[in-house]
């Protein structure tokens, strides 16, 4: 029996719905087809034989609607002249880097999944998601949005829900769908961190940095160190992820608010990794998998069950009692009690 797939999505709905409103094409075009994608019936495809070692294939669907697309590239294939072809083959190999060095990990399902995705999808496509298989970027309008393929973290985020997937199963709806799209945007920046070697201090904790198209008011999508403060632009809105739990927005919008809310766990990771300092894979990035993966959490965990879990992860992980010390304090920070 294959997991249970959701359709997740990289630029919020809230954002293209801002932007149609205005009558901004491309957005509508996306929120067009977004709806069509929520309302699939989204399954895992059946698994291929393992190939015990990082397999990827790169579709490009030529602007239309269709995947996989026309293969132009494989692994250990060359690159190619086309950009969007060689940024996503090569983000691959570091969101499977990261799982496979770091957490010894098999894939995104721990059995050598291959990894595949669909560029050049749509015309002017304003987003990029995992469909329960694979990976879809679109090119962007280049009045709003960059190519999709452009930050590895993004990349990194969208195959994370697949590894939720796999895992705890996250619901996608209120907290625990906010807690998917958090775990997410934290391993997304930590694939992008562990890529460039950078420290938890000297990382950007920017998700979708560089998306934006010149002239947009905003530096990302979002931003783990300061959520709500990522985009501020007459066209886009301003970005309205809280940091605390005082800040919580109920809405029946956007799943609950999952890419809402999901600012407060993810700001609570941030606390943590430049609290411990160091790499943030190393000791924030171990508590947060074994916590994913351990098969623990429950598929409809709130921000509470979650913080406690990692507690516990911190203290099932670590002899040194000051981690799970921090882990508790940073959930604090943001207005949750782990103890």
């Amino acid at each position: 029996m294959t997991p249970a797939a959701h359709f997740c999505s990289i630029v919020p709905p809230y954002v293209l719905d801002h932007l149609a409103e205005q009558g901004h094409e491309p957005a509508q075009l996306s929120l067009a087809l977004d709806a069509a994608h929520r309302a699939a019936r989204l399954t895992a495809l059946p698994a291929k034989a393992p190939a015990h070692q990082l397999t990827r294939i790169i579709g490009d669907a030529h602007h239309t609607q269709k995947t996989p697309g026309r293969t132009v590239r494989q692994e250990g294939g060359a690159p190619v002249a086309d950009g969007s072809v060689n940024r996503a083959y090569d983000a691959l190999g570091d969101t499977f880097a990261l799982y496979q060095d770091v957490y010894g990990r098999h894939s995104i399902d721990g059995s050598w999944l291959p990894l595949d995705a669909t560029v050049h999808y749509g015309v002017k496509y304003d987003n990029a998601f995992w469909d329960g298989s694979r990976m879809v970027f679109g090119d962007g309008d280049g009045v709003i949005f960059n190519d999709f393929t452009v930050s590895v973290d993004v990349i990194g985020h969208e195959l994370t829900h697949g590894v939720t997937q796999y895992s705890a199963g996250l619901d996608y709806h209120d907290q625990s769908g906010a807690l998917n799209e958090s775990v997410s945007d934290v391993f997304g920046s930590l694939v992008k961190q562990y890529a460039l070697r950078q420290s938890a201090a000297d990382a950007d904790w920017l998700i979708g940095a560089g998306l934006l198209a010149p002239g947009i008011q905003g530096v990302a999508l979002r931003s783990m160190k300061a959520p709500g403060t990522a985009y501020d632009d007459p066209q886009l809105g301003k970005d309205p992820q809280p940091a605390h739990l005082r800040d919580y927005v109920d809405t029946s919008e956007d799943e609950g608010g999952v890419h809402i809310n999901s600012g407060i766990p993810n700001h609570a990771f941030y606390l943590l990794a430049t609290a411990l300092g160091g790499n943030a894979w190393e000791t924030a990035g171990r508590i947060w998998y074994a916590t994913l993966t351990g098969g623990e959490l429950a598929h409809d965990a709130d921000f509470t069950a979650f913080a406690r879990a990692t507690v516990a992860a911190a203290r099932a992980g670590f002899s040194d009692a000051s981690v799970a010390t921090t882990v508790v304090a940073a959930w604090s920070q943001v207005g949750i009690s782990a103890g």
